[in-house]
Parts: structure tokens; sequence; C-alpha cells
């Protein structure tokens, strides 16, 4: 029997009577440099849209968006200033002042006073000192923050945790508050917003930092919301016209597509009530099972206001680009692959190859729709509901959903937003790995050989197992999935293990007993993923 767990999980937590859905607030945790940056703009552009006079809806209904917003992301306090709910984490503490100032001068909003925690040393962009040395050391100041917060909501949806996987404060200390949230706060959603960085670097460890942060967040987080800098450079430099790319560029674009995501929506069709649950709504319609959560966002049109002044929209126009961008794997709406179309017959039965697929084509899991503006109950999503986009164990009712609202968004008439779990980060995942694998098997940094020969068999069980996914056309989207994180899961045990010797090198904690990996791990591994019989966890 297939079951939506997520579903199973909403009606359980969520159907103790309507007055539990009024006013669900989210408390993000904002952390590291990148995380801070990120938080302030994301914040910033939530409250200039919801206090934007070109809504194009009536007061009354303003009114209620702005009130539906406000109970999600700000708390007023006695002064009249919505404070922002949000709790800033940094180990250096340059980017937190900064943040704190630039929303002072704002003038529209602020964050809570005693909301932050920094300290003088960083993380060197070392992941396991991070994880295993500033973590334990501030757990309890950061974890009572978070609490404080949580508590000046009259109820909670779950945690947004922003973050970046590159660098050690982000990604080491990102991965262990989201592992203590969750030994807190189980019953609580926790969505990761992770930015997954350059192709070309950003520092020498950060291939490493990535396997580590994604290893330890799949355990822990219920969803992972993927945004990759070199496709957010790009929408910047070829949609957004901008010459001098700076990173306050990149997070007002990041800031603009999460705002067009969590901003309020119709609760159904034919009703003119928000949502109040935003959190878990996304978890049910996206997540139809906890293994795969992996998920990525696209929004269209995106431009400058110069380009937008001259510019207009149909929903028909936007949607046939958007689903287009969705099967070809587009980041954007520029460079879209018009030749790639859908297998005519949908996905073949598991085991069998089906020899009209593209291989460019991009299978998706579930997909949300977020269409905002004018005449927005006329838009046709019919082409989004084809059979042949998802895979062949979860029917097209349960795998598409769309949410709409009549107020438009910032500056645009009609925008739409698709959140999707699908292929599309296959590939990105598969890079990371090579890299780190290349790294690690060149002898740079670490000097383990017999932890490399380990290594080496458990990456040609997974090469193995991936070749014979490939030729037996099983379920698209999954077992790539799934061999990527075999080899994450084996890769991680190991360089942990190293970079913590790395950082305990130079200070007085205990150094840990050596993570050695065993051949009886991939047994384990193999069971637990379904690959043993040779059939996916999903079959009936």
């Amino acid at each position: 029997m297939r079951i939506n767990s997520f579903s199973v999980i909403h009606s359980l937590v969520f159907s103790t009577g309507p007055s539990l859905w009024l006013g669900m607030s989210i408390v993000t945790v904002q952390l590291g440099q990148c995380g801070n940056q990120i938080g302030f703009e994301v914040f910033d552009a939530l409250f200039r849209d919801s206090h934007c006079s070109q809504g194009l809806c009536s007061k009354r209904e303003n009114e209620a968006y702005q009130a539906s917003c406000k109970e999600r992301f700000f708390r007023e306090e006695e002064n009249g200033v919505p404070v922002a709910r949000a709790v800033l984490v940094d180990m250096e503490p340059k980017v937190i002042n900064q943040t704190l100032s630039r929303a002072a001068r704002s003038g529209r909003w602020t964050y809570g006073q005693h909301a932050c925690f920094c300290q003088r040393q960083g993380s060197g962009n070392n992941w396991a000192y991070g994880y295993s040395v500033h973590g334990p050391k501030h757990e309890e100041s950061i974890m009572n923050l978070i609490q404080k917060e949580v508590e000046k909501c009259d109820s909670l949806s779950g945690f947004f945790i922003i973050m970046s996987m590159a660098g050690g404060t982000g990604s080491g200390l990102g991965a262990f508050v989201t592992q203590k949230l969750q030994d807190q706060y189980p019953s609580s959603l926790k969505m990761n917003q992770i930015i997954w960085p350059y192709g070309t670097g950003e520092v020498i460890l950060q291939n490493y930092n990535s396997i580590l942060t994604l290893s330890h967040l799949y355990r822990s987080s219920d969803a992972l919301l993927i945004h990759e800098n070199d496709a957010v450079h790009k929408i910047c430099a070829r949609r957004m016209n901008i010459k001098q790319i700076s990173f306050r560029d990149l997070n007002q674009v990041l800031a603009h597509q999460l705002g067009s995501v969590f901003q309020p929506t119709y609760s159904e069709d034919g009703s003119f009530h928000y949502r109040r649950n935003p959190l878990g709504d996304l978890m049910e319609h996206l997540v139809p099972h906890p293994e795969f959560k992996m998920l990525s966002v696209r929004n269209i049109p995106q431009m400058s206001e110069n380009s937008l002044a001259y510019s207009t929209f149909t929903w028909a126009g936007l949607l046939k680009h958007l689903r287009q961008m969705l099967i070809s794997s587009a980041k954007m709406e520029e460079g879209i692959d018009w030749q790639v179309q859908p297998p005519s017959s949908g996905l073949p039965p598991l085991g069998k190859m089906s020899a009209h697929k593209d291989p460019h084509f991009n299978t998706s899991i579930a997909n949300l729709v977020i269409l905002r503006g004018k005449d927005v109950q006329s838009a046709n999503v019919e082409g989004f509901k084809d059979p042949a986009l998802y895979t062949s164990w979860l029917e097209p009712l349960h795998a598409f959903s769309t949410w709409k609202t009549q107020r438009a968004f910032g500056k645009y008439e009609k925008s739409a937003a698709l959140v999707s779990n699908s292929q599309l980060l296959v590939k990105p995942l598969d890079v990371i790995v090579g890299k780190a694998w290349n790294m690690f098997a060149s002898k740079t940094q670490f000097q383990k050989e017999e932890q490399m020969g380990v290594l080496a068999w458990a990456l040609d069980v997974a090469m193995s197992l991936l070749a014979w996914d490939n030729s037996a056309a099983c379920i698209p989207a999954i077992p790539l999935l799934t061999t990527m994180f075999i080899t994450l899961e084996y890769l991680s045990s190991v360089l942990f293990s190293n970079m913590l010797h790395m950082s305990l090198s130079h200070c007085s904690l205990p150094m840990s007993p050596h993570l050695a990996v065993h051949p009886s791990f991939v047994l384990h591994l193999l069971t637990k993923y379904g690959f043993l019989s040779r059939h996916v966890i999903f079959d009936d």
C-alpha cells in the first residue's frame, strides 16, 4: 500500500480543531554569514511585499494578506514596530552586527534585542569544527534563544533554517542545530534552505563540507530547499541585467523566490481564506515519502524593474514556459530547451526501459505551482497533471497541487512559482560527490590509505548499482538519488573522522575514536534502500 507519510503526520498533528490552524508561525534560524545575509533580505522582501500598494486587490483583501504574513513571520512589540521571528547565529560578530544595523535603519521592521548569538572565533571553513566544537560548546545558549522565540508564538508551524553548505559555521553548526531541533521539537516541521556552492569553488573544503552537511540533514530535516549559486548568478546576469553582481544581488533574487513561495495563498479553490500552516502544507504536497525531500524553486517572470514596465504576460504563456522549464531542467526562462518532451505513454512499468524517453527529461515526484495576480482563477494548469511528468508509483492527483491568490506579488501583475521534488538536483549532487571523491582519492588533505581502499569498494558498489538502475529503467527520480546518498554516507563517515582530527589537533578536547567503514555497513544501506531484492522500496 502506498501512503503519503506527511498526509498522515499532517492529519495527526493538525486535526485537533480549527483553532490550531489560526496564527501558525514560523521561527527562522539564520546561521553563518550566508544565512544571516539571506535572512535579512527574506524578511525585508516579505515586509515590503505585504505592505506594497500595488497588490491589485481590494483594501480588505490586502489587509487580510498583511495580517496573514505578519502572523507567520513577525511579531509586534509595544512600540508597534514589527519584529522578525528569527534567531541569528554566527561565530563571528561582524555580519550579525551589520544585519541588525540594516534592519534597524530600514525603519520598517527589526530583529529582537536578544535574538542573536555570536562569538569571536569562526569555524575556519571546517565542517567538523562547526559541528563538533562550536555546536556542543554553545548548544545551551543557542537552543535557549530558539526556545524563547518559540514561546512568543501562539502556535508554531515549524522552523525555517537558512544556511550555506560551503563554509564551516553555516554547514557544520547548521547541521548540529537542525539535529538538536529535531530532538527538542520532534513534532514541529523543519525545512532547511540550503545554498549550493559555486561549481568553480568558494573554499577548498566546500565539497567535503557539502557532503557532510547533506548526509546529516537528510536524517534530521523534513525538507531541503536547494538554491544553486551558479543558477542564481545567471538569473542576475541574464534576467536582471546586473553588470557587477554582488552577494546582495544574489540574496535579493533568493529572497524574491522564497517570498513567492511563503507569502499567503488561498487555502483551496474557491476559498478566500488564507492558509495558516505554510510548512505543513508544503510538506504534505511535496514530500510524499520522507526519504525523498530535496526541493527546488523556479520563478517566472523574473526581470529588472525597467524591463517589467514594458512587459505584459498571460497565464497561458507563463504556464507554458514554466512547464517546459520543469521537464527540461531549466533554471530560468531564458535558454529553455523546447525539444525535450515527456514520453508519449507515461513511464514504463518497473524493470522495463522506455525507448521513447528523452535522456534530458526531468521526471518529478511531486510539484506545486503557486499563482499570484490578476485573473488567477482563469489560469489553466492541466498541463502539469500529465501522468508522463511523474513517477509511476504516484498518481498525478496526489503528485500535483496548485495554490492561488488574486493578490499580486511585488510589482508583478501576474507571477508563478514552481516548487518541485524531481530529478533536477541529481546532476549537481553527482558532481559534488564526484569532486569530493576525486579530491579524497588524490590524497589532498587526507592520507588514509586503508580508508581509501574501503571507500573505493563502496564507490564501486554504488556505481554498479547506478549502472543496473539505468539499464533496468526503474523509477528514474529515485535510484540515482539513492546511490548518491549511499556514497554520501560512506564519504561522510570517513571525511568527518579526518576533519574532526584536523579541527581538534590544536585544542584540548579528547580525540574522537576512529570511524571505520565496514562492508557490513553496505548491506545495511542496501537493505535500508531496498536494493538487495532489486526492488525500489515503494513497490507494492
